[in-house]
């Protein structure tokens, strides 16, 4: 077996882990944000301006995430296309 084949399937492996991996937290981050957003409802004695606060954090987390999934996915691509 040729030494580009090993790598490869060893790319495959850690692609396909990342992803699963990925997916789960992509879940329990929406789980938390269904759970921030029925707290912010029922916090009456929360602030506007700190609920508004708490929910840009929120975004932001996910967009960090995304970014973060984008990024890798290309470094998957890039180490893919060497090995061809």
């Amino acid at each position: 077996m040729d030494q580009k084949d090993v790598m490869r399937q060893m790319l495959k492996f850690n692609k396909a882990a990342f992803d699963n991996t990925f997916t789960a937290m992509v879940l329990l981050q929406e789980q938390m944000d269904r759970m921030v957003k029925m707290f912010l409802d029922q916090a009456t004695w929360v602030p506007k301006e700190g609920k508004q606060a708490i929910t840009d954090w929120v975004k932001a987390y996910k967009k960090g995430g995304e970014d973060f999934k984008k990024a890798m996915d290309d470094g998957f691509k890039k180490l893919d296309e060497y090995l061809v």
